[in-house]
Protein backbone atom coordinates (compact mmCIF):
# COMPACT_ATOMS: atom_id res chain seq x y z
CA UNK A 1 0.00 0.00 0.00
CA UNK A 2 2.87 2.35 0.78
CA UNK A 3 4.38 1.80 -2.66
CA UNK A 4 1.20 2.90 -4.40
CA UNK A 5 0.93 6.08 -2.32
CA UNK A 6 4.60 6.85 -2.94
CA UNK A 7 4.21 6.43 -6.71
CA UNK A 8 1.03 8.52 -6.73
CA UNK A 9 2.89 11.24 -4.85
CA UNK A 10 5.75 11.12 -7.39
CA UNK A 11 3.24 11.24 -10.23
CA UNK A 12 1.46 14.26 -8.70
CA UNK A 13 4.76 16.12 -8.24
CA UNK A 14 5.81 15.31 -11.81
CA UNK A 15 2.41 16.47 -13.10
CA UNK A 16 2.72 19.74 -11.17
CA UNK A 17 6.19 20.36 -12.59
CA UNK A 18 4.90 19.59 -16.10
CA UNK A 19 1.98 22.01 -15.64
CA UNK A 20 4.28 24.82 -14.48
CA UNK A 21 6.67 24.13 -17.36
CA UNK A 22 3.78 24.23 -19.85
CA UNK A 23 2.60 27.55 -18.41
CA UNK A 24 6.06 29.09 -18.83
CA UNK A 25 7.09 27.48 -22.13
CA UNK A 26 3.65 27.46 -23.82
CA UNK A 27 3.77 31.04 -25.19
CA UNK A 28 7.00 30.23 -27.04
CA UNK A 29 5.08 27.59 -29.01
CA UNK A 30 2.14 29.85 -29.86
CA UNK A 31 -0.22 29.00 -27.00
CA UNK A 32 -2.19 32.07 -25.90
CA UNK A 33 -3.39 31.97 -22.29
CA UNK A 34 -4.91 35.46 -22.21
CA UNK A 35 -8.72 35.64 -21.96
CA UNK A 36 -10.66 37.26 -24.79
CA UNK A 37 -11.24 40.90 -23.94
CA UNK A 38 -14.57 42.36 -25.01
CA UNK A 39 -16.43 45.32 -23.64
CA UNK A 40 -19.87 44.50 -22.26
CA UNK A 41 -22.36 47.28 -21.62
CA UNK A 42 -25.53 46.55 -19.70
CA UNK A 43 -28.02 49.23 -18.67
CA UNK A 44 -28.75 49.43 -14.96
CA UNK A 45 -31.99 50.87 -13.62
CA UNK A 46 -31.68 52.22 -10.07
CA UNK A 47 -34.69 52.64 -7.81
CA UNK A 48 -33.87 55.65 -5.60
CA UNK A 49 -37.20 55.82 -3.74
Amino acid sequence: MGRIIKWLFYLAVLGGIALVAYAYIGPFFGVDFSPPQTEIRQPVELDAN
